[in-house]
Parts: C-alpha cells; structure tokens; sequence
C-alpha cells in the first residue's frame, strides 16, 4: 500500500465519497470504502480516517454538535471549501477520475444517461451537457443515500421508483443545484406533486395540500393516494438535513400556483 503524500486525486475521490455515504457509514468495514482504498491503493483505515477529516469541516454535522476528527486534516478543509464553491466543477472531476481508477470512461460509467444526447449537440456544448447528466445523477446518488434510499414520505424503497426532488429546481438556483440540502427523496408521484406545486411543506416538515389538490376530495385516487399522507412528515435524513429557507421559497414561488 501507498505510504506517500496524498494527491490531488485521491483527496478529491475520498471526498466524492463522503458526500455520497450516510451517516454513521464511513468506517473501515464499509464495502464503498473498501473499493475505494482498492483502487487508490491506500487501506481501507486511511480512507476511513480522511473520511472523518471531511466530517469536520461539514457545517450540517457542526450544527448538530458531531465534530469529525481535524487532527491531521487540514488539506481536507481547503478541498471541503473548493467544492463549496464551484460543486459542478469538483463533483464532475471527482466523477471523472474515479470512472478512470476504475477502468473505465465518464462516458461509459454513465452511457445511460447520456445515450439520448441529440446527435446534432457537439462540441464545447455537448461536454457541458455530459457534466449536467453526470453532475444530476451524483446528486441523485447522494440524496437517495442521505435517505436510506426510501421515500421520505411513505418508505417506498424501489430505486427505480425514487426521485432526487429539487425544492428549488435545477433552473432557478445555479448555486445550490447540486447541494443536498436542497433535495428530498420522494417517490414519482409526490415528486411531480411537489415540483408542480400541489402539495409543499411546512417549517416543521409536514405536508401541505394546494386548492388544486383539495378540489379532488371525494375522488376514488384522493383517498387512495394523497389522503394518507395529508399531514403526514418528511423523515428526518441521514446527513444532509433541509435547508429551511429553500422550503420557504418552494411555498412563496411554487407551492399552490396556477
């Protein structure tokens, strides 16, 4: 195993992997920080320990007093605040090197989503469309796993069925697109529901129903489908927790809007 300093690349790979990792999974037995200290050719310790260094600079763990380990991390900081401020450029790096330590190209690892790109998209433009596929299947990656994978609203846990919901949508906030802190995961229904505006959430967490939605009370899918959840509130996630003051936009631009 490597005993040299750590690079660019690996301190950027352990970092892409942090931001993927629930809580409470960044220890040495974990399978993704087994094959991540495979291929970089470091132990499965070392990752773990640089693993803990990150924790120390995420301002959500800070807020809830968990302090990570500083000690030995300092390099972790200045990556931590280099993602920070340009997390489409670092997540799109960190994706890039990790499909090449593993044998493969960003564009094979992520053929499906990329595979309808118009043919008549080339160029400089082509690649930034590549980057946005792979940047939102990452973010999709990490809120699925802040929420064990599970609908925040009702615990469906079929992957295929769950979705990385924008509380502010990709369009809107070019800064925060990509933060977890504004993703929840709901599965397709509630989604297309939360992202046209027929239901939102409260300070607190609790679902709320639009007009539109509530003209449909006495329809057979109403009780099906959306009575059981009225009221009903988001399961607290793993790491990244809502950042309240996106909440509070998606209600005053979104929620209940013709």
């Amino acid at each position: 195993m490597a005993t040299e300093l750590w690079t660019r690349d690996e301190m950027i790979l352990v970092l892409n992997l942090y931001l993927k990792l629930p809580f409470g999974k960044m220890d040495r037995r974990n399978p993704d920080v087994i094959h991540l200290a495979n291929i970089i050719g470091r132990t499965a310790n070392a990752v773990a320990l640089r693993l803990v260094n990150y924790a120390s600079y995420d301002p959500q763990l800070k807020q809830r007093g968990i302090a990570g380990m500083a000690h030995g991390g300092k390099k972790c900081g200045e990556y931590w605040n280099e993602f920070i401020n340009d997390r489409e450029r670092l997540l799109f790096e960190s994706e890039r090197i990790l499909a090449e330590r593993e044998g493969t190209t960003i564009e094979k690892k992520y053929e499906q989503e990329i595979r309808n790109i118009p043919e008549d998209i080339v160029g400089d433009t082509k690649v930034r469309e590549v980057k946005t596929r792979v940047n939102q299947n990452v973010f999709r990656q990490i809120v699925l796993a802040n929420y064990d994978r599970r609908c925040a609203l009702t615990g469906i846990d079929i992957t295929e069925l769950l979705v990385a919901s924008h509380i502010i949508p990709w369009a809107e906030n070019k800064q925060e697109r990509l933060n977890p802190e504004n993703g929840i995961c709901l599965s397709s229904l509630y989604d297309k529901a939360f992202d046209k505006g027929l239901i939102s959430f409260t300070g607190d967490h609790h679902v709320i129903f639009s007009a539109r939605l509530k003209a449909n009370v006495g329809k057979e899918y109403y009780a099906k489908y959306f009575h059981p959840i009225e009221g009903a509130m988001l399961v607290t996630p793993r790491k990244y927790h809502i950042n309240p003051a996106f909440l509070e936009w998606h209600r005053d631009c979104i929620f209940d809007k013709q």
